[in-house]
């Protein structure tokens, strides 16, 4: 991918991915590590790739970065809050780790429907979705800094 830096720091790589988990550490000592980035997320132990969604900000948490808060957008409907808490707890009962979604300016209101729509899925297929979309968020915060 051409505009990818050829390097960045576990700091740097943080910021972008959420915090600090192994899978960042591991791609802080790759060349060009938002190229690889899906490859590498992709090969790593279901724990690792757990522990990377899970460093993600959930989708309506009343404390969040002000990149996260940015991305999820300024709707404070309580009832919106409240379902987004209920059906976050669903799928990470259901499913065993954090939901993560680009949210790409949507309303948090749509998220719902997203949410609803994902938690109906396979875990392997779900865990994929998350995953990809992880890194499409980490690519979007790159290219917006």
């Amino acid at each position: 991918m051409h505009g990818l830096p050829r390097k960045l720091t576990v700091d740097e790589l943080a910021a972008l991915f959420g915090g600090r988990t192994r899978f960042v550490g591991h791609l802080a000592g790759c060349e060009n590590p938002l190229g690889v980035a899906r490859a590498l997320l992709g090969a790593s132990p279901e724990d690792e790739q757990r522990e990377a969604l899970d460093a993600h900000p959930r989708i309506g948490a009343a404390h969040l970065t002000p990149v996260s808060q940015r991305e999820q957008g300024t709707e404070d409907d309580p009832h919106v809050l409240a379902e987004l808490a209920r059906l976050n707890q669903a799928y990470e009962e259901k499913f065993g780790f954090r939901f993560v979604v680009f949210v790409n300016g949507r309303p948090r209101s749509a998220i719902l429907r997203v949410l609803n729509d994902r938690i109906a899925r396979p875990r392997e297929e779900e865990l994929r979705a998350g995953l990809d979309d992880l890194v499409a968020i980490a690519l979007d915060r790159y290219r917006a800094r």
